[in-house]
């Protein structure tokens, strides 16, 4: 075989020295050099609370600063958090609401989830002082080029956080191109963001926002009423434009449709869970390599809350298949794609345990 010309060599030391290993284990260094200061590690990523407030009537928004190894992110992407509650580390995934200040911190906001433990903590009872894991950002939800054409950009319920930080991105600049956002929410209190956005939208005139209610009336100019649909979508069903959404998979799926073959581009995140696959039925074993254990889980359930259910800890993120937190070998067996419907019979392969599901037997390095 010939070698790669264009094999970067590895950088070796210099003749007559060795690579000396660590005095101390990361581990250990971390366990001592958090009792001086919280966020003080080796190389993990981690944040400290610096205050929080009231960002709806059901979400709070933290102010994080985060430590040295932290690599940051681009507006629209987010970001595994990690939280303990309860004696247990958890991970969730949340979406900064703007970039990075000239001091590095940023701000999440969470929305407060009926049965989500770490929504629940973060709203309820995290304080300043506590410190966070901070994983590596992800997420493909970005701004198209500036070519003329007009941009929309629709945000529903918790989709706001990642258009914010755009919308706050395209109002730093000097011309922002013409940029609407239609923000859904049920009722005017749940509502986030509402004074910051107004007020880009004043100092810039091509920027605009329209506040759309499902359960309450209308009482101000810039606000409307109902569920997505084809009247509201009207302007740009005839225009070229580049759209970005972001909602619960319904509404994505709405707007996918409402202006297919119109949108110049279509780009969107859904945060809605997968839901089992009723196709599938019955039960399977699970063998997981590392550990010796052969599980029954049933088919149709995404294989991470089968783990979970059996009183397992895999590591996972943002649950919806867009982080690979959970991503593991498979050597053996048939899954489903629980978002597509997709069958993968590959014996060896990888997959994401959020998003699949058994079909047959399997064996997983976890």
């Amino acid at each position: 075989m010939r070698p790669d010309p264009t094999a970067v060599p590895p950088v070796l030391p210099p003749p007559g020295r060795r690579r000396r290993a660590p005095l101390v284990s990361p581990a250990l260094f971390d366990f001592w050099a958090a009792r001086v200061a919280p966020t003080w590690t080796w190389n993990r990523p981690l944040g400290r609370i610096l205050a929080r407030e009231p960002a709806a009537a059901d979400a709070v928004s933290l102010l994080i600063k985060p430590n040295r190894h932290f690599r940051g992110f681009a507006p629209g992407q987010h970001l595994n958090i990690g939280v303990e509650v309860d004696g247990r580390r958890l991970v969730r995934s949340y979406s900064p609401q703007a970039a990075p200040g000239k001091d590095g911190c940023f701000r999440i906001t969470v929305k407060k989830i009926e049965g989500g433990r770490v929504s629940a903590h973060l709203c309820d009872r995290a304080k300043a002082g506590d410190v966070l894991g901070l994983g590596e950002a992800f997420g493909d939800l970005a701004l198209p080029p500036g070519d003329g054409l007009p941009r929309l950009l629709l945000a529903a319920g918790s989709g706001i956080t990642p258009m914010m930080a755009l919308f706050a991105d395209l109002a730093a600049q000097a011309d922002p191109g013409p940029t609407t956002l239609l923000y859904f929410t049920r009722r005017r209190e749940q509502r986030c963001f509402v004074d910051a956005l107004r007020a880009i939208a004043a100092r810039h005139v091509s920027l605009d926002v329209r506040f759309v209610l499902t359960r309450d009336s209308a009482e101000a100019d810039d606000e409307s009423t109902g569920r997505l649909n084809a009247d509201q979508l009207a302007t740009w069903r005839g225009t070229p434009a580049h759209v970005l959404a972001c909602g619960p998979d319904g509404f994505v799926a709405t707007a996918r449709e409402l202006l297919a073959g119109t949108a110049a581009s279509f780009a969107a995140e859904s945060f809605s869970p997968p839901v089992a696959d009723t196709r599938d039925s019955g039960s399977v074993a699970l063998t997981l390599t590392r550990s010796g254990q052969t599980l029954q889980v049933p088919r149709g359930q995404s294989l991470l809350d089968a783990l979970e259910a059996a009183g397992l800890s895999p590591a996972s993120g943002c649950r919806r298949g867009l982080c690979n937190t959970c991503a593991c070998a498979k050597s053996a067996g048939s899954t489903r794609h629980l978002l597509t419907g997709d069958v993968e019979h590959e014996p060896v392969s990888a997959l994401r345990l959020c998003v699949s599901s058994a079909r047959s037997d399997l064996v997983l390095d976890l």
